[in-house]
């Protein structure tokens, strides 16, 4: 009975259907209400080992920073514990091809050392990220005989939306060069994540235990894959 009764369900919506983001594409994240997204991964400074008159002067630009936006911005910073798997991997490569004995055990011993560091410590790396929104103006409502043509020539759409999108991305990129320049007057180094960095953002952000043993494929080689996979099917069909 339980079996059926479970046979009989419908299955539960994906996470996908619970997020607020339509595409990835160009370097944008497009949410669904139509609003676009840029990501820009920003520095950090030691603002502790500053002087006092160091530390006045970077709270300063900040403040002016934040002062001399007229659009809203999102300040994200995430917390993962850190993973030295990829740096122990290397210490073992140069204890294997040290010739001299003595520094072949310093090595050994200063990675079990880290190791145990780590473990005991739980040290957290930091990544911090700001989020710039651009939000294009709704349309109004469309006329019959607009409506008409768009069923009428639906290609002239999907055009007309393709430069919309355009125009609304290099917008949305003349914030980020903002954003990025006032960035640099206080010091700090930042870059626009690109369509695979999202991507690898948002993989990591919801899926925090998989992404840490099964690493996301590149986004050029997913596409390459499909292509192939398109060749075939055209090939089947011939």
């Amino acid at each position: 009975m339980h079996s059926k009764q479970l046979a009989g369900q419908k299955p539960k919506a994906s996470t996908q259907s619970h997020l607020d983001i339509l595409e990835i594409k160009d370097n944008v994240v497009v949410l669904k209400d139509g609003t676009l997204r840029a990501v820009v991964l920003v520095s950090s400074i030691n603002f502790a080992l500053k002087s006092e008159d160091e530390q006045v002067a970077v709270i300063q630009g900040y403040t002016q920073f934040l002062n001399s936006f007229d659009f809203s911005i999102q300040i994200v910073i995430q917390s993962r514990k850190l993973n030295i798997e990829e740096y122990l991997e290397r210490l073992k490569k140069v204890e294997k091809e040290q010739t001299n004995e003595l520094l072949r055990m310093q090595t050994a011993e200063y990675q079990q050392y880290i190791k145990e560091l780590v473990e005991i410590s739980d040290i957290m790396s930091k990544r911090f990220y700001v989020v710039v929104p651009y939000s294009p103006v709704s349309d109004k409502q469309k006329k019959y005989f607009a409506r008409l043509k768009e069923a009428l020539s639906p290609t002239s759409v999907i055009h007309l939306k393709r430069e919309k999108f355009d125009k609304y991305r290099n917008e949305l990129f003349k914030r980020v060069d903002y954003v990025i320049d006032g960035l640099s007057s206080i010091g700090l180094k930042s870059i626009q994540l690109d369509t695979q960095s999202i991507i690898e953002l948002f993989y990591n952000t919801y899926n925090p235990e998989i992404s840490s043993q099964e690493q996301l494929v590149e986004l050029d080689r997913l596409q390459v894959e499909e292509d192939d996979d398109s060749i075939e099917d055209e090939k089947d069909k011939k």
